[in-house]
C-alpha cells in the first residue's frame, strides 16, 4: 500500500513540475514585400486571428469592434510594425526589425523614382504611390528621408488611416 501511495505521489509531483515549463513564443522573421503588399504571406486584409496565428509574438492586439481604436489590429511595438485589420493597412516605423524587399527606410526622397515611379499624390511630408494591390504611402523626416511606410489594399480615395 505504501508503494502505491508513493508511486501516485511521485506522479503528481512530476506532473506539477512539468506544467511549469513553458516554451518561448518564436516569431518568424518579418520580410516586407513592398511591391507585393504583404509581410511574409500576410496581407493587409487578414483578420486579427489570422495574423496572431502566423505571428504569435505580438505585443498587443485589439479585436475589430465598434469601440476599438482604429478598428482593431495586431501590433508589434518591439519590431515597429503594426497591422490595422479593419482599415486594411500595415504601418512600418523607423525602428523596424525585419527585411524590406526594397530598401525604402532611410532612402532619400529623390531616389525613389527608380523603384516606384511617379507619386500619385505629393505632400510636403509624404508621397502616395499607386500599386498593383492598392496604395503605398511614404513619410519623410526633415532631411527628406523615408521614416515611415504604410501600405494598403485600399485606394488613395478610400484609405482611412489611424491618427
Amino acid at each position: 500500500m505504501k508503494k502505491h501511495i508513493l508511486f501516485f505521489s511521485l506522479i503528481i509531483v512530476f506532473n506539477m513540475a512539468g506544467a511549469q515549463l513553458k516554451t518561448t513564443v518564436k516569431c518568424p522573421d518579418f520580410t516586407v514585400n513592398i511591391l507585393g503588399g504583404k509581410v511574409n504571406d500576410v496581407l493587409p486584409t487578414f483578420t486579427v486571428g489570422q495574423i496572431k496565428e502566423r505571428f504569435p509574438c505580438f505585443t498587443s492586439a485589439e479585436d475589430e469592434t465598434a469601440t476599438a481604436k482604429c478598428g482593431g489590429g495586431v501590433f508589434f511595438k518591439d519590431k515597429d510594425i503594426y497591422f490595422y485589420t479593419s482599415r486594411n493597412y500595415v504601418e512600418i516605423g523607423p525602428k523596424f526589425k525585419g527585411k524590406l524587399t526594397l530598401p525604402l527606410m532611410g532612402a532619400n526622397r529623390n531616389a525613389l523614382f527608380k523603384w516606384l515611379g511617379v507619386a500619385k499624390i505629393k505632400d510636403v511630408k509624404w508621397d502616395a504611390y499607386t500599386t498593383a494591390y492598392g496604395i503605398l504611402v511614404l513619410y519623410y523626416d526633415k532631411a527628406n528621408k523615408v521614416n515611415k511606410i504604410q501600405f494598403s489594399t485600399e485606394s488613395v480615395e478610400t484609405i482611412k488611416l489611424c491618427e
